[in-house]
């Protein structure tokens, strides 16, 4: 490789997580009238720690958004405890905080949604042998 010349990365924005919801949807619209839904997923990893030789668990809270018709589908199903499966990108926000401080904060982009519902009180899913999955398309995401 000579002097100035540069490696070509691929790049790829993709994400997977399964947790539950850890508080009721946030449901808002733009002024144009887009539905956005906001919650966060709590997503355990357990693991065993080599110094105690104990069983522990490992909770990231992950911020999600869903937005457009997606969002006005699920927006009613997505409450506190829900198991839920979230495919999409991370994507940055930044604002000011009430102090004057400004922040960054990374979320999940939902660009395909499924609410996991099993066992007792658990209703039937639409399509045979899955779970009910919310598309979003690219072109609904406003940015």
């Amino acid at each position: 490789m000579t002097t100035g010349q540069q490696i070509r990365l691929p790049e790829m924005n993709f994400i997977l997580i399964s947790g539950r919801l850890t508080r009721d949807a946030d449901i808002r619209a733009t002024q144009s009238g887009l539905t956005i839904c906001s919650f966060d997923v709590a997503v355990n990893r357990r693991y065993l720690d080599n110094a105690s030789g104990e069983w522990k668990d490992d909770v990231a809270y992950v911020p999600v958004t869903v937005f457009g018709p997606a969002a006005d589908r699920v927006k009613d199903r997505l409450t506190k405890g829900a198991p839920v499966m979230v495919e999409g990108r991370l994507t940055m926000s930044e604002f000011t905080d009430k102090s004057g401080q400004a922040r960054k904060i990374l979320r999940v982009t939902s660009r395909k949604l499924q609410i996991l519902q099993w066992g007792e009180g658990a209703t039937a899913p639409r399509s045979e042998g899955a779970a009910e999955a919310a598309e979003v398309a690219e072109d609904d995401v406003p940015f």
